[in-house]
């Protein structure tokens, strides 16, 4: 039993230490949403060009590519929308870098591969995966994969080139510009340059993403402030805090000890939601915050569970640890039943929903994960930890 208590102190501290790593500090490493934060406002405009005009599915093609680009993860929350038949409004929370979002954004990203004539060999469009990775001198690159038919032409084109340079454009710009030195027949290529860790995974992210099919230009980027306003955010996080205060009171006048450790139990609940959500990188907005006031209720609520069936088992005399168990044992069913109905309602919400519908569906699936961590497991070594240094009735 001690043995047991021991690991489940030292995963609780991993836990708790990975999420205070990842979460703080707070305003650097959590993204707020343009209803809290603002962000970058981009109106495009999609060019006819000779060998690409510009159609309904040319747009809707750069919109995908554009999506892909900005929230590969699904969780930043951009605001991406058409306007009229050939622009498209762009809004970045959190990006107030108007050439940081432009270079993302704004670029074709046509990849090609070319012989010392110029000729091109093989383009991105054979493209299966590409990654940030280091070769063996721990230099930055990209390496690329290509599908099945990519790699016969890549085979052909280094077979062909054996000896001599096979330069390697992003956008008609050289980009890097190896020394075949014999055939490569696997499929996989490396782009070796001067550039860092983060310009390799935004390299390998625009590449992953596919060329845009149009060309693009961008006619407005500029900052937006908060959409919310200030006073809409500060009456919001008044009423935040206050609702939580009322509920930490609550639980010490009505639960006295127990009430204590919940609300231990609650700080830290709230602790590892914040470490989540930076994890995930993912869009902190005011659905999000609703998400996260769910999440300390159903906290509230389990512990409230867990307490009133201890109780019980206390009253039929039962020792302290025998009424723990059991408590715990009696409230589990009860506990994981409410948790998983409402985590079906949440990926229900994260698959078909959008825009701040999603911010919620994540966040409340990170909330629900976490709340059920630190009912069964934090309480629970809490309560057995502090059983045994105190009588029952400072705790009841």
């Amino acid at each position: 039993m001690k043995q047991l208590r021991v690991i489940r102190l030292v995963i609780i501290v991993l836990v708790v230490g990975i999420a205070v790593f990842y979460a703080f500090p707070l305003d650097k490493n959590i993204n707020l949403g343009l209803d809290l934060q603002g962000g970058s406002h981009i109106v495009l405009e999609c060019i006819d060009t000779p060998d690409a005009p510009v159609d309904s599915d040319a747009v809707n093609r750069v919109i995908e590519i554009i999506t892909n680009r900005i929230n590969p993860e699904g969780v930043k929350e951009p605001v991406i929308q058409r306007q009229g038949e050939r622009r498209i409004l762009v809004q970045l929370p959190g990006m107030d870098d108007p050439q940081e979002a432009e270079s993302l954004i704004g670029k074709t990203a046509l990849l090609e591969f070319k012989d010392d004539s110029g000729q091109t060999l093989l383009t991105g469009a054979h493209l299966k995966n590409a990654k940030a990775s280091f070769d063996r001198f721990g230099r930055a690159n990209v390496v690329l994969e290509f599908d099945e038919e990519g790699a016969r032409l890549f085979e052909q084109a280094t077979m062909s080139n054996v000896g001599k340079v096979l330069a390697i454009t992003l956008d008609g710009q050289e980009i890097s510009a190896p020394v075949v030195e014999e055939p490569i027949p696997s499929g996989e290529a490396s782009i070796v340059g001067q550039f860092s860790v983060e310009e390799a995974q935004q390299l390998a992210l625009l590449l992953r993403s596919g060329a845009l099919p149009v060309e693009v230009k961008i006619l407005e980027n500029r900052s937006v402030g908060p959409t919310l306003g200030k006073d809409s955010i500060n009456r919001g996080l008044k009423a935040g805090l206050v609702g939580l205060l009322l509920i930490l009171v609550f639980m010490v006048v009505f639960y006295k000890g127990f009430g204590l450790i919940a609300d231990l139990s609650l700080g830290i609940c709230l602790l590892l939601v914040m470490g989540g959500l930076a994890i995930l990188n993912a869009t902190l907005t005011l659905p999000g915050i609703g998400g996260i006031i769910l999440t300390i209720g159903m906290a509230v609520d389990a512990n409230i569970l867990i307490f009133e069936r201890i109780k019980e088992e206390l009253k039929m005399d039962k020792t302290f640890r025998a009424s723990i168990e059991a408590g715990f044992s009696k409230a589990f069913r009860t506990i994981l039943d409410a948790n998983v109905t409402t985590l079906i309602a949440a990926i229900a919400l994260l698959y078909f929903g959008s825009g701040p519908i999603r911010g919620f569906a994540v966040t409340l699936s990170i909330g629900i994960a976490v709340s059920m961590f630190t009912a069964i497991i934090v309480t629970k070594l809490i309560l057995e930890l502090m059983g045994q240094r105190f009588k029952k009735n400072a705790l009841v």
